[in-house]
């Protein structure tokens, strides 16, 4: 026997495990003391359930079957190898009143993973009485923590008090760990001060409790490391970890130094992965990219751990070309990816829209065999709804077995991305009709959608699920719901909402803002802005230019000076979008040459500049000018787009020269492959209109596609009334009803058409139709005031 332990080494393979059974039952002398020692070895080393089993007979063959040290061996064996019935049937035969047995099985168990059978096995050793200690306890709450069962947890604490081992520094480290897990740190705290005697073990895990609180609380994490360091105890690898965790997050980048100086200091985790990787994540999340690059770049020996942290930190930092270089990096260095890797990459594509890089990463993963998680799916479907392709990122979406609020919210966001907001609708109550309760995510994406749909009561039902889930205290979510409801047209509404927000932000004030300049109450706008202006100084872009729309709305040139003065003082008379604003302004409130001397005159300059000087010509008669201004930015290599023809032909309409418009409107498809859309042919049917070309203007109608007709054939038909070609109007007006029979405006044309021929009996057939499908004419009105 001692040649065959010494001849095979510490890893018996199959073969030599079959070879010791034959020369064990050839041995002479069956009771020999090195019998169990070898058995337990192999039955250590053993690699497979057949080779177990083998080794199980042999021992009952030599009368061990019922011998405790093999018997735990075996149970033990069993356990790893997921036979839970032959392990409960080798524990049901040795089984007895030795609690360091049970402590061993116990342990056995959860080394295993078997913590469901830990916890069985822990409910048998109360019901027999044969008592606890603190290892049973210690190893019940770790299997507790681990299947997260705080119930079956809180009843291990009940029996922990009772034998008076509440105290004890492993009982309390797992009770710690089990209320941390289950975010109820200051139970967990409760906890640490029942600890008569704390080591560094107790204030490391109630420190890791803390540090992944997620949320403000973690702070507290650095207090208990100040009161482990006046008591004599010095942090250790783990603990400073802990606290590297609690600096992500809460961005604390001063007392992340903090501990990556006192590692340094006491020579902690210079070579250790976990430990630098835990320092780059930490120094990515507090926003200092370039000392997480440092560290990585001096990391003797890099895993796909440290890649993981490096490309995620660039993704946070909204830096997607630099994480997806980085995952190049990775499969050019040939690193093997983990999902993590693959999901990053994904996600990076999915930022920069690179469909087709991100379709290689699909087909590795599928080449490979890797079967997709939750983040790895969810990233897929972000990349595809974000490339255009709807119909892919479903397709993912369905297959996905299981579905949290984060897939749900990709989800609808790529339906808002592609303008399918009913879409967007329906996964929201899918989601809702799944039990998944709606994050903060899923809400903003389900007020946006409902906002685009102007569904003023999905929208109050959704106000209701916000208030009613408590969310009506986050300001984004009632920013959100007061831009819905003043789209929906309910600006009473959304102004009782506004003036409720416990805490206004900028976005508070634009929203109301855009709501009122939305709907033409500029006034209102005006006034509220004076009222931020108050209440708080600050604003940003988007509200001077909603202010700038509402001064537009007014014609007030004053407010529109007032405004260009404020962006100088504050150094933003530079601001491209401002200054494109400022000339629409100046524009509107007959300041032409102010709007030119402004466009002449910007530090920089983009197709919108362009397309809205040439259109400030155009709405003060100066084709001349706009066609020049037109020729100068082609000179210049700025491509043209839809809009800019638009103000090209709305030129060409107001000052009526048609040979032009007919050149410019011909050159669209011709040099420039745009294909006119309805507010192009309007412009035509308009420009020849006004000539009395009314002819031609019926025959480029009768060319148009039929589903952009309606506007046109409007604009032709108030040229009819205006030109007395009755005979055409009719004609006109019979076949504008029968594409719009719903339009009140188009009603009206045709009635008031019918009236200047003296056809009453049609104008009083048109009325009444118009009656009986409750349509009503919309009042003009105004802005200036009767004295």
């Amino acid at each position: 026997m001692n040649r065959i332990k010494s001849g095979f080494g510490s890893l018996p393979s199959k073969t030599q495990i079959r070879f010791l059974c034959t020369s064990i039952l050839d041995d002479p002398r069956p009771q020999s003391p090195f019998l169990s020692e070898n058995l337990a070895s192999f039955l250590d080393n053993c690699s497979d359930a057949f080779s177990l089993r083998r080794l199980h007979a042999r021992i009952f063959a030599h009368g061990l079957g019922n011998n405790i040290f093999l018997g735990c061996k075996l149970l033990n064996c069993y356990a790893k190898f997921d036979l839970l019935s032959d392990s409960r049937w080798v524990f049901d035969r040795i089984v007895n009143g030795n609690l360091s047995l049970w402590n061993a099985i116990l342990v056995g168990y959860f080394r295993a993973g078997q913590f469901d059978e830990v916890l069985r096995r822990y409910v048998d050793l109360r019901r027999w009485n044969i008592g606890l200690d603190s290892g049973a306890i210690t190893f019940a709450l770790k299997s507790c923590i681990e299947l997260g069962d705080l119930g079956f947890g809180r009843g291990i604490h009940g029996d922990a008090l009772k034998s008076g081992f509440s105290s004890n520094g492993f009982v309390g480290s797992s009770l710690i760990g089990l209320y941390s897990r289950s975010w109820f740190v200051e139970d967990a705290a409760e906890v640490f001060d029942e600890i008569t005697e704390r080591d560094i073990v107790v204030y490391t895990s109630i420190i890791t409790g803390y540090a992944q609180s997620g949320d403000q609380r973690a702070c507290e994490a650095f207090g208990f490391a100040r009161r482990m360091q006046s008591q004599g105890l010095y942090p250790n690898r783990v603990t400073l970890v802990s606290l590297l965790q609690a600096a992500s997050q809460l961005e604390a980048v001063k007392e992340g130094r903090s501990v990556h100086g006192y590692a340094i200091r006491r020579g902690i985790g210079g070579l250790d992965e976990v430990f630098e990787t835990s320092l780059m994540d930490m120094y990515n999340k507090c926003g200092s990219p370039r000392m997480a690059a440092c560290i990585f770049g001096e990391m003797d020996r890099k895993t796909i751990g440290s890649w993981n942290v490096m490309i995620a930190g660039y993704l946070k930092m909204e830096q997607p070309l630099e994480a997806f270089r980085l995952f190049c990096q990775v499969m050019e260095e040939n690193f093997v990816p983990d999902l993590i890797t693959l999901s990053n990459g994904i996600l990076s594509c999915a930022c920069l829209k690179y469909l087709r890089p991100g379709k290689s990463i699909h087909g590795y993963i599928i080449r490979a065999g890797i079967q997709l998680d939750l983040l790895a799916a969810t990233a897929l479907v972000d990349l595809y709804s974000k490339s255009n392709k709807l119909i892919q990122s479903r397709e993912l979406f369905d297959r996905m077995e299981k579905k949290d609020a984060i897939s749900y919210d990709v989800m609808m966001t790529g339906y808002l991305h592609n303008n399918y907001a009913s879409k967007a609708v329906d996964a929201f109550v899918q989601m809702v009709g799944e039990g998944i309760k709606p994050n903060l995510g899923s809400l903003l994406s389900i007020i946006s959608a409902t906002s685009e749909l102007k569904n003023i009561r999905k929208g109050k039902s959704i106000h209701g699920h916000v208030l009613r889930q408590g969310f009506d205290l986050n300001t984004e979510v009632m920013n959100k719901i007061i831009y819905m409801y003043a789209k929906c047209g309910c600006l009473d509404h959304a102004r009782q909402i506004f003036n409720k927000v416990r805490y206004r932000d900028l976005v508070s004030w634009t929203s109301m803002m855009m709501g009122y300049v939305y709907h033409g109450h500029a006034d209102e706008a005006v006034t509220l802005f004076r009222s931020k202006q108050i209440e708080l100084a600050q604003h940003d872009l988007v509200t001077l230019i909603t202010l700038l729309q509402a001064i537009c709305q007014l014609g007030s040139l004053s407010f529109a000076k007032e405004v260009h003065c404020h962006l100088y003082r504050a150094d933003m008379n530079n601001d491209i979008s401002l200054t494109n604003s400022l000339i629409t302004t100046y524009s509107k409130c007959g300041k032409l040459n102010m709007a030119a001397n402004l466009f002449e005159h910007a530090v920089e300059r983009c197709l919108t500049s362009w397309n809205t000087m040439i259109l400030a010509y155009g709405m003060h008669g100066k084709c001349k000018e706009a066609l020049t201004l037109f020729e100068q930015m082609k000179s210049e290599k700025v491509v043209p787009d839809e809009v800019t023809f638009t103000s090209v032909l709305t030129a060409c309409s107001h000052s009526g020269t048609v040979n032009e418009g007919l050149r410019v409107f011909k050159s669209m498809v011709e040099k420039h492959s745009i294909i006119p859309r309805e507010e192009h042919y309007g412009c035509m049917v308009d420009l020849l209109s006004r000539a009395g070309l009314l002819e031609e203007a019926y025959n480029l109608i009768k060319s148009m596609p039929s589903d952009l007709t309606a506007s046109p054939l409007k604009t032709l038909l108030a040229a009819c009334k205006v030109h007395g070609n009755t005979e055409m109007g009719e004609v006109l007006g019979r076949r504008l009803l029968d594409l719009d029979p719903e339009n009140s405006s188009a009603i009206a044309l045709v009635s008031n058409l019918y009236a200047e021929g003296g056809k009453w009996n049609e104008v009083a057939g048109i009325r009444n139709t118009a009656k009986q499908r409750g349509l009503k004419r919309t009042p003009g009105y105004s802005l200036i005031q009767a004295r």
